[in-house]
């Protein structure tokens, strides 16, 4: 996620670059092709490009409002995984009654059940991302790694083994009805955040919407170097070049949150947000190893 005020023309460039070249080729052709093929047949009307330019506005303003649209719900859904996560081990350290179990087995028994919660958002956080992470792996032992990994979805595999604990608790008498209710509510909430999150990951942005912004964009770059050749001569292919940078410089900034859940600058800061709750996590459990918390790169943008 970009956090500087200011974007440094340099990424601005690097995103932008092999379209400005395939719009100043395009304007060049188009300046050519009115110089010496059509100059003196007929004029193209100044209706063309303005009507197009008023089309790709809609176009682009719709894209750009959709886009953002799953980026802000994405980052609503971690948002709340990071006030369920706490809560989960508020209550895993307030819920659960020792009864006769001993003072050693009965403080592992919490760890394990918030460790594993940790295991569960490094988890998901890989999964969203189609990335090899196993990071998760150092919070849970090798019984529930063997479980798990006869699992396709590995966090909700997590949340099976945090179900079945949870149950036994119950069934032990170490938790009474109602706080075995609101525990197992918050696990319905972080199964239905995991599926929400899913569910934006797995949904294709309609590619037409994309594809048809892109050809109007072009045309319209055409347009507009054809009718202002008559005027500017030369010139015409730098302001053609101009007017379809800003077109095509908003789209690509629209587009950029398109996939909130990406490894890149524009998505959504997961190891940041999984990096606070698993420090949150740790300290609620008086942990002495507290990993560092996620650092911007460049002061410019964390991941």
């Amino acid at each position: 996620m970009l956090i500087a005020h200011n974007i440094k023309i340099s990424r601005i460039l690097r995103n932008t670059w092999q379209v400005d070249i395939i719009m100043i080729i395009s304007c060049t052709v188009a300046y050519l092709v009115r110089e010496f093929l059509i100059k003196h047949h007929f004029e193209i009307p100044s209706i063309v490009p303005t009507v197009l330019g008023t089309a790709i506005a809609f176009f682009v303003g719709f894209n750009n409002n959709q886009a953002y649209d799953r980026w802000w719900e994405a980052r609503k859904i971690w948002g709340a995984l990071v006030n369920d996560s706490r809560s989960w081990a508020r209550s895993v350290i307030s819920y659960i009654s020792q009864k006769e179990m001993d003072d050693k087995i009965f403080n592992e028994l919490k760890k394990r059940m918030v460790y594993r919660h940790i295991a569960f958002l490094y988890a998901l956080k890989a999964n969203l991302r189609s990335a090899v992470d196993e990071t998760y792996c150092q919070y849970l032992d090798e019984e529930e790694l063997r479980e798990i990994k006869m699992h396709t979805n590995i966090p909700n595999a997590i949340l099976t083994l945090q179900s079945r604990d949870l149950q036994e608790l119950n069934t032990s008498g170490m938790m009474d009805g109602f706080r075995f209710m609101e525990m197992n509510q918050l696990l319905v909430k972080f199964s239905d955040e995991m599926g929400m999150a899913e569910r934006i990951k797995n949904t294709v942005f309609p590619t037409t919407y994309n594809y048809f912004t892109k050809v109007f964009i072009w045309l319209f770059v055409v347009s507009l170097t054809l009718v202002t050749s008559q005027y500017a001569g030369l010139w015409s292919i730098f302001l053609g070049w101009l007017v379809g940078f800003v077109y095509v410089s908003t789209q690509i900034n629209g587009m950029s949150l398109i996939n909130p859940f990406e490894n890149n600058s524009a998505a959504i800061p997961l190891n940041q947000i999984t990096r606070t709750i698993e420090i949150n996590l740790l300290e609620m459990m008086g942990a002495k190893d507290i990993p560092k918390p996620v650092k911007a790169i460049n002061g410019e943008y964390i991941l």
